[in-house]
């Protein structure tokens, strides 16, 4: 069963997959959402408000969607390179290009050992 985030203004209704987010990006008060077919949002919201919209919508949204330090809000299940050396996460997007995020080290680091200690089970 598909599950949709759903964002409404006055004027405007968005509806999207959940599965088809890359990411969400601060941006001061605005929040940039990116989709793995290139197609962006951009929301006049704070990060902060977009994660609460998404506990309020989706059940379970932490297994897949996560908080990566203060400007990331990140698809898990997009992402197939976690660099800490460079800082850099890597997400796999529809027209097979890659897409390619620069994160602080420490949010990288906690989010490399929750994707390895969900590997080992």
């Amino acid at each position: 069963m598909d599950r949709y985030l759903v964002f409404k203004t006055r004027d405007e209704l968005v509806r999207i997959k959940i599965e088809r987010i890359l990411y969400f990006e601060a941006e001061r008060n605005y929040t940039r959402l990116i989709l793995a077919n290139g197609i962006q949002f951009v929301f006049a919201v704070n990060l902060g408000k977009i994660e609460e919209m998404l506990e309020n919508q989706i059940q379970n949204h932490d297994s897949m969607l996560l908080r990566v330090g203060k400007s990331f809000i990140i698809n898990k299940n997009h992402v197939i390179q976690i660099s800490l050396p460079k800082n850099k996460l890597l997400f796999e997007a529809a027209d097979g290009k890659a897409k390619e995020l620069t994160v602080p080290k420490e949010p990288l680091k906690l989010l490399k050992d929750l994707l390895e200690k969900e590997l080992n089970g």
